[in-house]
């Protein structure tokens, strides 16, 4: 497996990873020991902030996966993204205790309001931090192989897939949205006080998530580069460009769609369990139809099948999001992200990092092809690229 993930790397790649592992070791460290008023010391709400952009990474990653490699373009993929967020918050919830706001030890503070007699079942096993974990994974991807199963074996495609997804992810908004449904309702998972016997507000807490949340990144990326760039990697794009010849081929395209499908849910799930205890609060407004569409934006914007530019547009759009909507733009927010998707699709349709790519790319061979005619009038035979 290491050989699998290095082998897959190239120097994109590398660089990238080597930004984010320097960003999740640097940014905890000068929140906690450098003192409050340094230039240098990074406050506890930004470590937050950042946290939350890398969860939003991991997200946009998965949906690059699938929709840059693959050709699947999920609109409510924010509901497997929630799902991992709701797993997690079950457990935050059973770890309060009997200090929430009725003391009860077993029933959070809104199934005691709401009259519930005992803990559903379902609730059962999320007080073991082991089982949740599990379930961040399992729920989102058992979900996601149902829906796959139904979806691909009828081969469905397209935008009837994409308007289904996004069916999906609005029935499970408003499911959670009721009272009788077990989660919260409107109010959703609040009020979280420990993870793993540590306070979720204390500041070594908020840099150990950070840190988490980059180092779930970088696992992310190293698993998404060892799939696209493997033997499965070609078929997936074999399938996305030309899915019935890679049929007429002999390839099960339902199976190759199932198992990337099934995985990118699993990673959402990921995403969201890490990106709760930062936020402090999982709702149903996480399966809005409109995060899902909006986290495609970040993809589109990044950079469609290229992964490190699914991961940058999900950190630039996210902050500008936040840059704009604390100023006096904020009520033209949702405007001026529909220009930003009009914009890249009519100037930049293959995203930052793919324009950059289409533009180094010619360049970089007219730049070898020059010195390797240079070499040849100096009477040098120019010594041949062992990766080609």
């Amino acid at each position: 497996m290491p050989h699998i993930l290095t082998r897959s790397l190239d120097r994109a790649s590398t660089i990238f990873i080597l930004i984010v592992a320097a960003i999740g070791v640097l940014v905890p460290l000068s929140n906690l020991l450098l003192p409050e008023g340094s230039y240098f010391q990074v406050p506890t709400y930004l470590v937050a902030l950042w946290g939350k952009y890398a969860c939003y990474a991991i997200l946009a990653l998965s949906i690059d996966l699938i929709w840059g490699y693959c050709g699947i373009l999920s609109l409510g993929h924010g509901a497997f993204f929630a799902l991992g967020g709701y797993a997690m918050g079950m457990y935050l919830m059973r770890q309060i205790g009997s200090r929430g706001v009725y003391g009860n030890p077993i029933l959070p503070d809104f199934m005691v309001f709401l009259n519930w007699p005992e803990l559903p079942w379902y609730w059962y096993g999320f007080n073991m931090f082991w089982f949740a974990a599990l379930m961040v994974v399992l729920v989102p991807g058992l979900l996601a192989f149902a829906f796959g199963w139904f979806a691909f074996r009828s081969r469905v495609t397209g935008v009837y897939l994409s308007i289904i997804t996004q069916a999906m992810t609005y029935a499970l908004l408003l499911a959670f949205f009721r009272n009788d449904f077990g989660f919260g309702g409107n109010n959703g998972l609040t009020d979280f006080k420990d993870i793993l016997g540590f306070n979720v507000q204390a500041e070594g807490t908020r840099a150990a998530l950070f840190f988490l949340s980059c180092a779930a990144l970088i696992g992310t990326f190293l698993i998404c580069r060892a799939v696209v760039t493997s033997k499965l990697g070609k078929v997936l794009v074999a399938i996305r460009d030309a899915e019935s010849r890679t049929r007429f081929l002999g390839y099960r395209v339902e199976s190759y769609k199932l198992f990337v499908f099934t995985l990118s849910a699993c990673m959402a799930g990921v995403a969201g369990a890490l990106y709760v205890p930062q936020v402090g609060i999982i709702n149903p407004s996480e399966f809005s139809p409109g995060n899902s569409i909006e986290a495609v934006i970040w993809v589109a914007v990044g950079g469609r099948g290229t992964l490190v530019g699914a991961a940058l547009g999900a950190v630039v759009v996210n902050y500008a999001k936040t840059f704009f909507t604390s100023g006096p733009l904020a009520p033209y927010w949702l405007f001026m992200l529909g220009a930003l998707f009009i914009l890249v699709t009519l100037l930049l349709p293959r995203g930052i990092v793919g324009t950059f790519n289409a533009w180094w790319e010619p360049w970089k061979a007219g730049r070898d092809a020059d010195a390797a005619s240079a070499a040849r009038e100096d009477g040098v035979e120019p010594k041949p690229n062992p990766a080609e």
